[in-house]
């Protein structure tokens, strides 16, 4: 698959092989002819749980592409999303690098607002599409492809937040410092008020 989704940010651009400027009737054609291709694939192989789970993923995939571009509104605030967590990950990285104090407020927001982008963009989008009328007929998707799609969905999902979480800075952790003869003397003193009482 494309170097982004190996960097963890789906670009439903690469899944159907567009750039950034194609029209609603370029995505269309496109998600046609790799739908075809694939609902081709599938029908001469034999299926098993394995391929089975790798097919439904695809689909998905290109139903969601198909989905979030041919809107223009939704596509744009998809790609602006996407760009967005894609700087901030790149200023948290470079402020921990510099050793600034903002690091902790950069994690949490980026960590917040990739969440977000992957159950939005990725899981809800694919599941959406899936009850998309010409998702549905294209894809052949029906409600039995759906009830295992959850599961699929949610494992693809947490394995992208993973793929990125791998990569990120994240601030060291200081040892906390025990006074071992501090602490002896106050559970000494908590041992002594119970056996007076």
């Amino acid at each position: 698959m494309a170097q982004d989704e190996d960097n963890g940010y789906v670009n439903y651009f690469e899944i159907l092989n567009l750039d950034e400027t194609a029209k609603p009737g370029e995505v269309r054609n496109a998600y046609r002819r790799k739908m075809k291709d694939l609902v081709h694939e599938i029908a001469q192989v034999e299926i098993t749980e394995e391929r089975r789970t790798h097919y439904l993923l695809e689909i998905a995939k290109l139903n969601a592409s198909f989905y979030v571009l041919r809107d223009n509104d939704l596509r744009n605030a998809y790609w602006t999303e996407r760009n967005r967590l894609i700087a901030l990950e790149k200023q948290w990285s470079d402020a921990v690098a510099a050793g600034r104090t903002d690091t902790d407020q950069l994690r949490r927001e980026f960590d917040s607002g990739v969440r977000d982008f992957l159950a939005k963009y990725l899981e809800e989008a694919m599941l959406d599409a899936g009850r998309d009328r010409d998702c549905v007929e294209a894809s052949n998707w029906n409600a039995a492809h759906e009830r295992h799609a959850y599961r699929i969905l949610r494992h693809y999902r947490q394995s992208l937040y993973q793929k990125i979480l791998e990569r990120l800075p994240y601030y060291e952790v200081t040892l906390p410092v025990v006074d071992w003869d501090e602490r002896r003397a106050a559970v000494a003193a908590i041992m002594a008020t119970r056996k007076a009482g």
